[in-house]
């Protein structure tokens, strides 16, 4: 694979029409279909979002046009290198390289990557790249975004990796069951049957990570344990990555009794939504009353995301873009 903006196959001259363009070679022909996508549909995709014009004849791909052609050639080889690694590519792949390459950030390095049992999970946006880089090196991170941002998906996969890894013993997945006003009895079935319907994104981020077998042995020997934040209370975690999801929805007490459970050798992460609470009118949310006491708090850090980095289906950035435009005109 080696880009040339002069030359073509086997060293020949490209024709003249062809000259201003930047040229690529790939040596694997079996990997170009997963890369130009159905239809070439990656191909379209990196023509609309950088205004060029890509051309694919065998295994040499003509990059021309208006557009920065430069990134759409750090996109293709990052997306190349993919494949050779034998991690598959998809739209969102897509998109999330051409959001790092317009960054300066490279998609194709290692020191960004989770690997997992199933998977290596790389960042789709920049946002991401810090994100899961300050759950590789602190002991405390909150991520702060609107839904689709990837901010718990990543949690659980900086879990995963270290429970892998051997660096903690066990994950402790926690979320404020608002719904039901923390009062669970009334529920049919033992504590994971009864908080199963407020934890289920932090299970299909588990279930996308590692084996159904695995995953269902970890549960019942506690490397995996699932509580409510209410019953958090009173003990002490060590040597554990905890994960508190929809941390918007706890009270101020409740998030002051979790954050102090934090134990030896362990890590703590905490994802929520601040314009997403589903407290009381008039309650504050334990979330908003957290950042403000650990604003001067040294290495904590708030990774926040915006509807740049939704990685979800292109309807769902639509969607937060619309309702962020009509908060500010309200404000």
């Amino acid at each position: 694979m080696r880009p040339d903006p002069t030359r073509g196959p086997k060293g020949k001259a490209a024709p003249a029409a062809d000259r201003t363009a930047l040229i690529l070679h790939f040596e694997n022909n079996d990997l170009l279909p997963e890369l130009y996508g159905d239809h070439d549909r990656h191909l379209a995709r990196i023509e609309q979002k950088l205004a060029v014009t890509i051309a694919p004849r065998g295994n040499r791909v003509a990059i021309a046009g208006d557009g920065d052609r430069m990134a759409a050639g750090e996109v293709l080889r990052a997306l190349y290198q993919r494949l050779e690694r034998g991690e598959p590519v998809t739209l969102g792949d897509v998109d999330g390289a051409i959001r790092l390459v317009a960054e300066g950030v490279d998609p194709s390095s290692d020191a960004l990557r989770f690997r997992t049992r199933r998977k290596l999970i790389g960042p789709r946006s920049p946002t991401q790249a810090r994100y899961m880089a300050a759950l590789a090196k602190h002991e405390l991170v909150f991520g702060l975004g609107p839904a689709g941002t990837g901010k718990t998906y990543l949690a659980v996969a900086a879990a995963v990796t270290l429970l892998l890894a051997g660096k903690v013993d066990r994950i402790v997945l926690t979320r404020p069951a608002v719904e039901a006003g923390e009062r669970l009895g009334f529920l049919p079935g033992d504590m994971r049957e009864k908080v199963d319907p407020y934890l289920r994104p932090l299970f299909d981020a588990l279930e996308d990570m590692l084996p159904g077998e695995q995953m269902t042995q970890w549960m019942e020997t506690g490397k995996i344990e699932v509580a409510p934040l209410a019953f958090m209370r009173g003990r002490t975690l060590a040597h554990s990555f905890i994960i508190l999801d929809e941390a918007q929805n706890a009270t101020p007490m409740q998030m002051k009794m979790f954050l102090t459970r934090l134990g030896e050798h362990s890590r703590m992460a905490v994802t929520g939504d601040p314009s997403q609470t589903d407290l009381p009118p008039g309650m504050v949310s334990g979330l908003a009353d957290a950042l403000e006491v650990m604003e001067d708090v040294e290495e904590v850090p708030v990774i926040r995301f915006g509807e740049a980095d939704v990685v979800r289906h292109p309807m769902v950035a639509r969607i937060v873009r619309a309702y962020e435009a009509r908060e500010r005109r309200r404000r």
